[in-house]
């Protein structure tokens, strides 16, 4: 039987939401079944590293901190912050408050942009037999400013915008301070390698799982690794389901109450020659409550060259990644998602 084509522009599925507010539900559809999720182990008696930006920043604890924060990046490529100063309260306000309005409200004036995947629906679908995942995003160019086209932006909740433009500024205060103690750790010059991010494009996903009648047969979000730099995790509510892969095991992610979750990208593997690693991570979802969280995306400038850093080839190593720029990194991104395959594993150099 001959397959359907898939197509370099993302396809419109359907709501999510709105399927899982149907009362005649009785079964999942079939594209979002996942047969091979009950053969998945996972392991609950791990818990990623947490890392108190108070004390990085204190001279009497900074030594043991960063000395935690730099195990971290390369053992698990995931941390909490804590103490990040980041005020949440007005972001988890107005993000709930949208995912709230009915349905023909969060489509008019922010439907998705396929060209883009900016806006209200579904991410990264170019198959018809393509599995679904069982959630709805908004997503945002947030940063630069000119970057952002407000058609895309909700206009209710009414204080939405506003509080959006605030939280992007936050955001880039935290991935400049991380990258430049992650500098420090790695031994190179921290205003260059702040720099190589400065002006790079900042990015919002704002996820709503739904409840699922049948949560161990569906993905919210598929495995995967994420294809830039450095992101920033809020949970919006308090409902968990996040999974990092370690150790050939998923281990549940419990978020602390006011934390942020940091992890490191592929474009930050690339760049530190694999000593900090991104690592594949899903979403699970729940029988019975909705979860809620949003994904800040940091990309390094597009005029910069992706490659490992020259000072952290020492003597005797090799490179581990392929050079290539920032434009033709993104071509390549949309064509590992048309075929599947894994983009760290197409950066790699032959042994």
């Amino acid at each position: 039987m001959a397959t359907k084509p898939t197509t370099s522009v993302p396809l419109a599925v359907d709501n999510v939401q709105a399927l899982a507010s149907n009362t005649t539900l009785k079964a999942i559809p079939p594209r979002y079944i996942r047969p091979q999720l009950s053969t998945d182990h996972e392991n609950n008696h791990h818990q990623i590293p947490v890392i108190d930006l108070n004390k990085l920043t204190h001279q009497q604890f900074s030594p043991q901190e960063m000395a935690k924060f730099h195990q971290a990046c390369q053992d698990w490529g995931f941390f909490q912050l804590v103490n990040h100063g980041v005020a949440e309260e007005e972001m988890i306000r107005d993000v709930s408050g949208f995912f709230e309005l009915p349905l023909e409200a969060k489509r008019d004036g922010c439907s998705q942009d396929a060209a883009r995947m900016e806006g209200y629906g579904q991410s990264f679908v170019f198959s018809e037999e393509q599995k679904l995942d069982w959630g709805d995003m908004l997503f945002l160019y947030t940063r630069p400013v000119l970057s952002r086209n407000l058609n895309h932006w909700p206009a209710l909740p009414l204080s939405f915008r506003e509080t959006v433009s605030n939280y992007s500024l936050e955001m880039e205060r935290i991935k400049t301070l991380l990258l430049g103690m992650m500098a420090k750790n790695l031994g190179i010059d921290e205003e260059k390698f702040i720099n190589m991010f400065s002006d790079g494009t900042q990015t919002m996903r704002m996820n709503y799982y739904p409840p699922c009648l049948e949560p161990s047969k569906v993905l919210g979000i598929s495995p995967h690794s994420d294809a830039t730099g450095l992101t920033i995790l809020l949970q919006v509510n308090e409902v968990n389901g996040l999974q990092i892969r370690h150790d050939g095991r998923w281990i549940p992610v419990q978020m602390l109450p006011k934390a942020l979750l940091i992890n490191i990208g592929d474009v930050l593997e690339i760049v530190s020659n694999g000593r900090y690693k991104s690592i594949e991570h899903r979403v699970v979802v729940n029988a019975e409550k909705e979860r809620m969280s949003v994904a800040t995306f940091h990309e390094m400038n597009r005029n910069v060259a992706i490659k490992p850093l020259s000072e952290l080839i020492l003597e005797g190593e090799v490179e581990q990644y392929k050079s290539i720029h920032a434009e033709e990194f993104v071509k390549l991104l949309s064509s590992h998602r048309l075929d599947g395959k894994n983009l760290l594993d197409l950066m790699k150099l032959d042994k």
